[in-house]
């Protein structure tokens, strides 16, 4: 069996689409977190806005669902510190955003199966990458803030504990 690929991605997005109390989530094919449920992000590309990263990758990954920037609530900040079975370390900044509104179905692709609504006070109970379920259900449900988590290589397994901190403010870029 292949080892999953070891990317170095230093900034990354994510949105969620919600509606009354549920989330809408698929499950990742590849990279990390493949088989895990999971919003729709990636990385940031050089010269591009967080906000417009966030569209452009729920665009890519949805299968052409659209969402307009201004649509998307900002709901968190995580600090991913990942460490590679190289030995290198680096921290992934992901930028996190909830939305209610987007046009055009949500399909599954080649990178994101099987979308389906979840209710968020039950999505702990599902497969979730590992840090996830200490920070993901309290943004959803309208408590904004910045998370930190460590990964082992492959981020299979958390070193340490996941730390979430309230905030009433997120900065934008």
């Amino acid at each position: 069996m292949d080892k999953p690929e070891e990317k170095t991605l230093y900034l990354a997005t994510l949105v969620y689409p919600v509606r009354d109390s549920e989330v809408l989530l698929a499950t990742k094919t590849r990279k990390i977190g493949a088989g895990c449920l999971n919003g729709w992000g990636g990385g940031v590309d050089q010269g591009e806005s967080i906000r417009a990263s966030a569209a452009r990758e729920f665009f890519e990954e949805t299968g052409g669902a659209k969402v307009n920037e201004n649509e998307l609530e900002k709901i968190g900040i995580v600090h991913f510190k990942n460490h590679k079975s190289d030995g290198v370390v680096f921290v992934c900044i992901v930028h996190v955003y909830s939305t209610k509104k987007w046009t055009g179905d949500i399909i599954s692709t080649d990178e994101m199966k099987n979308p389906r609504w979840y209710l968020i006070s039950q999505i702990t109970q599902e497969k979730l990458m590992p840090a996830d379920p200490f920070w993901l259900p309290r943004m959803l449900t309208g408590e904004k803030g910045i998370a930190w988590a460590e990964y082992d290589p492959f981020q299979t397994t958390l070193i340490g504990e996941v730390c979430f901190e309230p905030r009433d403010f997120l900065e934008e870029e």
